[in-house]
């Protein structure tokens, strides 16, 4: 019957069911036949659907006689009228949501077999729903993102816990892949068992897109600008973009900007010539373009190309390889013509990388058709521009730096020892490290200061702070210091002038206050001089390191001697320390950059710096290089600066040296001593100049100060005479008059010395004049 009828037995099983009643309770006879019609009732006694959903319905239920026994029972089934309930049918509800859903809906068995699918779901596939049911979704469709749904699935029917994917998919018939966000998850019954599994799905290929496009602006603010390098800039860029956004990317600069300036402005219809920074390809394209045009490769652009016309025009373009433009710009450019040939791209965008107002340079943007069908589009040209934008601000910071650093390299160059300085008293080496391995210059210095009677200063230092400030501060002071050692002060003496001029020059310094400390203030300071005479050298520190000393039998020790406070405090005084350098000992001067790392106190740094000392070189300089390697083998977040100094000790054949009475008669024996002491140095023609010199000095000595008098000779690369008395009173160089009878000692001393001087000692003064020798 077409009626919703059934018939059941004595027992209340069913017996026969009607087509009317399959359509009303969703039952089909094979389903239902056999049952208990309790199975169609729910714990309150109304009639359930087969979806489990309360039915709104009336039911009749009549007996059916036979002669002599009860033959069981009628079923009629009547649905209520939609207009007699206030919302549609509760049956319909479930259905409506499924078949109306516009997110693709999918039912499938726990063998991943298709049951069901909504119209969104099986118009994925392009299949009915006859065609797709009892079939495996591998079987439908084809990729490894299906395989992968398929096994989230069977998990899913196995676990019974829900799962998430978002696959990328590419679908029968479409252009590109799209972007999937999907759920997975389990239906169970009212036993909690899962009897099948249901799959939605919904094409979020806009919002993924965007999404993208969001991480990658996001991520080029992290991952580009990580060094103040223009290459290293250029290339963390085109590793960021490739293959993400393209398939080829290349940033190529005005040569202006690798030397830190800005270029001038590109003039339109002309060639333009750009220079390689960086470039990258994706993966499956073989880097052919190495042989063609490499990184820091300069390569002429004509006008029709696309990199010179947004060059000069300060604007992106986009263009199709077939625009008559690039057919053009190919037509002219073999180099670039060649390369379309071998990888066929299909479109391109070209930036202008613009920070000032002024153009650095070009960022192009090429895709394959191997790579992307897709060509760029309008969204693509303002995500390129995004891009780089922000790969401007790094180069323009990238490009002020290298000049900076420029200036100041060239400064530091300017002040600093070129190369190790020849002494006779003394053979020296030196390194100087700026901090970060090349990439910071900084306040380290150093010198080698010849000083009166063979002697020599021995100077390293430490300024607060990096770049041009403190290279300039660090000049300063480096004058300062040869200033003050021309005129031969003690250690400890001079160390306490050079803190009175810091601590002057802060407080008569005007202007608005910048809330940096001067790199002078707190600034360190070892000085050394060393006598090759006595074999002694006099130390005094401000806040520094004290240096090592290597003696002979390869033993060290940190040189014990008092500290005094860094430059410009001053708050204590400094004091000096005298040690005896034995013949072949080594002396190691260091700032604290070589010591102290971040894995490594100043402690164990004395103690490597010790062991590395110990360590066989050919020469000094192999030295310093071994002490580097061993000491700093990465770049130190510190400036770090090294002078080894080997002092040699005069033997007593290359000194002469005489007390002479206060008889103005001794003058004369003086000159005869002088005389005959060259003599048997092989030096009688410099004996003229030298009695002069003798004559003079003595007489001066013995005219204007008083005892005792000491003369004494020291032959080395000069012939120093030296002069010494009881009298701190300086002589001062004059012109002399016509009449007048003296004044002209020193004049001509002063003519016929290649220098001469005044130090004072202890005990008095000492006046020396040094002249040239003209050794066979």
């Amino acid at each position: 019957m077409s009626a919703a009828t059934g018939v059941l037995d004595r027992d209340g099983c069913v017996t026969h069911w009607s087509s009317g009643a399959q359509e009303l309770l969703g039952y089909a006879p094979v389903e239902i036949i056999g049952r208990p019609v309790d199975d169609l009732l729910t714990a309150e006694g109304t009639l359930r659907h087969r979806d489990g959903l309360p039915l709104h319905a009336r039911v009749h239920l009549c007996p059916l006689q036979d002669t002599d026994r009860d033959g069981g029972f009628l079923l009629l089934l009547t649905a209520v009228p939609e207009a007699a309930t206030d919302t549609p049918r509760d049956s319909l509800l479930p259905q409506w949501i499924f078949e109306q859903q516009p997110l693709a809906v999918a039912i499938c068995d726990l063998d991943a077999r298709l049951l069901r699918g909504n119209e969104p779901m099986l118009g994925v596939g392009g299949f009915s729903e006859e065609e797709a049911r009892g079939r495996r979704l591998t079987e439908i469709l084809q990729g490894n993102a299906i395989e992968e749904v398929e096994r989230r699935v069977l998990r899913v029917a196995r676990t019974g816990k829900a799962e998430a994917a978002e696959p990328i998919v590419r679908l029968p018939g479409e252009s590109k892949a799209h972007a999937w966000a999907m759920d997975v998850f389990p239906l169970k019954d009212a036993d909690g068992s899962v009897r099948a599994v249901g799959v939605t799905a919904s094409d979020y290929s806009q919002q993924y897109d965007s999404r993208e496009r969001i991480a990658l602006i996001s991520e080029a603010r992290t991952r580009v600008g990580t060094s103040l390098d223009i290459v290293g800039t250029a290339r963390e860029f085109a590793e960021l973009a490739v293959p993400r956004f393209a398939d080829f990317v290349s940033v190529d600069l005005l040569e202006p900007v690798f030397q830190g300036e800005l270029p001038a402005p590109v003039l339109p219809r002309g060639v333009t010539a750009l220079r390689r920074a960086a470039h990258r390809w994706a993966a499956g394209h073989v880097p052919a373009l190495d042989a063609v045009i490499s990184a820091t490769e300069v390569h002429p652009h004509p006008w029709s190309s696309p990199v010179a016309r947004c060059l000069a025009e300060s604007r992106a373009v986009r263009h199709s390889t077939e625009d008559p433009e690039v057919v053009r710009w190919l037509a002219e450019d073999p180099v670039q013509a060649s390369l379309a040939e071998s990888f066929g791209p299909h479109s391109l965008i070209a930036v202008p990388i613009r920070a000032q107002g002024v153009s650095l340079g070009v960022v192009l943007f090429v895709r394959y058709a191997a790579s992307h069908e897709e060509a760029f589009g309008p969204d693509c040209t303002a995500i390129s521009e995004d891009l780089v934008d922000r790969l401007a601000i790094c180069l323009d910071n990238a490009r002020r730096f290298t000049r900076e650093r420029g200036i100041a390299l060239a400064l530091q160059r300017a002040l600093l020892p070129r190369e190790s300085a020849v002494h006779p008293a003394v053979e020296t080496a030196a390194r100087y490290l700026p901090a970060g391995g090349g990439a910071q210059v900084g306040g380290d210095w150093f010198d080698v200061v010849p000083l009166p009677g063979a002697r020599v200063g021995l100077v390293v230092g430490d300024v607060v702070g990096h770049g041009i400030n403190a290279s300039a501060t660090m000049g300063r002071l480096r004058t300062a210091v040869r200033t003050l050692a021309d005129i031969d002060l003690p250690p400890e003496e001079l160390l306490t002038h050079l803190d009175d001029i810091i601590t002057h020059t802060a407080g008569e310094q005007g202007g608005e206050p910048t809330g940096e400390i001067p790199g002078d203030i707190g600034a360190t300071c070892l000085y050394a001089v060393y006598d090759p005479v006595s074999g002694t050298c006099s130390l005094a520190r401000a806040g520094h390191p004290a240096p090592v000393l290597i003696r002979p039998d390869g033993t060290s020790s940190v040189i014990d001697m008092p500290c005094g406070p860094p430059l410009g405090l001053g708050s204590l005084p400094f004091e000096a320390a005298d040690v005896i350098v034995p013949e072949g000992g080594l002396l190691a001067l260091f700032t604290n950059g070589l010591l102290s790392t971040r894995d490594r106190d100043i402690d164990e740094g004395f103690s490597d710096l010790r062991r590395a000392l110990a360590l066989p070189a050919a020469s000094l300089d192999a030295l310093c290089d071994t002490v580097l390697d061993t000491l700093c083998p990465e770049p130190h977040a510190d400036d770090v600066t090294l002078l080894l100094a080997r002092p040699r000790v005069f033997d007593e054949d290359r000194l002469a040296s005489w007390d002479l009475p206060g008889n103005p008669a001794v003058v004369a024996d003086a000159r005869r001593l002088a005389a005959e002491q060259l003599a048997l140095w092989g030096l009688a023609e410099a004996a003229f100049v030298t009695q002069l010199v003798v004559s003079e000095l003595v007489t001066n000595a013995m005219r204007h100060a008083g005892g005792p008098i000491r003369l004494r000779l020291i032959k080395g690369e000069t012939l120093i005479c030296e002069v010494s008395d009881g009298s701190s009173v300086s002589p001062h160089l004059r012109r002399a008059r016509v009449f007048d009878e003296g004044g002209r000692g020193l004049f001509m001393v002063a003519q016929i010395t290649q220098r001469w001087g005044t130090r004072y000692t202890r005990t008095g003064k000492t006046i020396w004049g040094e002249q040239v020798l003209h050794m066979p």
